[in-house]
């Protein structure tokens, strides 16, 4: 049976599968933070704050403005003519602008224990006057959860809006975190949250992971043949 994405008790197994307590890290990191693989491989010891059980993110993202060259009038992508000067739009200027996000993390007492842990075995590494925890790039984060999951003997996800088939990945991780939450409270302030804690700009994104849970789908759908209403029906056609 397809899945669309990995319950609790998977990743639990997924972890199980690291052959190194970095990977272990990584795994658990992924899953309790929710945080994006970029985020994770740039956590520093000093964002850490062991008194509070938090962790600090800093997500750097990069946006591509277009302009118009004569005017500066902000265009979009498929703009052919300015809305500002009404010139048609030959070559449009791009700029590039850098958007800096920091949100602070809760982090539960046993993925804490785990970084103290990895910490005093020397796991972090010195880079640009900090200490890193994970010193890999993306791809080599990639393949370490693939590997994992292969031992794990987990099988591909489905994206159930194209119904293709994908390895596991670090940002399937992100997602089976925002799915549990969403199992465990998806009213309006549970969402809210939600799109605080994975640092969402548009509520949108969050609301997407409702749609995966199918748990709102799914009542709506078992009232309509719930065993009183189906009784009614029967004894208004026999009569």
């Amino acid at each position: 049976m397809n899945k669309a994405y990995l319950e609790p008790q998977e990743v639990t197994i997924l972890e199980s599968a690291a052959r190194y307590l970095r990977d272990k890290l990584l795994i658990r990191l992924l899953f309790r933070l929710g945080c994006r693989i970029s985020e994770a491989l740039a956590i520093a010891v000093s964002d850490i704050d062991f008194n509070q059980g938090t962790v600090t993110i800093e997500h750097l993202k990069t946006r591509l403005k277009l302009a118009c060259p004569e005017c500066q009038t902000r265009l979009s992508k498929t703009a052919r003519f300015c809305p500002g000067c009404g010139l048609k739009v030959q070559n449009a200027v791009a700029q590039e602008k850098e958007y800096r996000r920091v949100r602070t993390l809760p982090v539960d007492p046993d993925t804490l224990g785990m970084i103290r842990n990895y910490i005093d075995q020397g796991g972090p590494v010195s880079r640009d006057g900090k200490q890193i925890l994970f010193e890999i790039t993306r791809y080599r984060a990639r393949q370490i959860i693939m590997d994992c999951a292969r031992r794990a003997g987990l099988g591909d996800l489905i994206n159930p809006e194209t119904g293709r088939q994908r390895h596991i990945s670090p940002h399937k991780l992100r997602d089976a975190f925002a799915i549990q939450a969403v199992k465990k409270d998806d009213s309006g302030d549970g969402l809210r949250l939600l799109q605080e804690h994975l640092g969402h700009q548009n509520i949108n994104t969050t609301m997407k992971y409702r749609k995966v849970a199918g748990r709102e789908l799914k009542e709506w759908y078992d009232k309509l043949w719930s065993e009183a209403d189906v009784r009614t029906s029967n004894n208004n056609n026999k009569r």
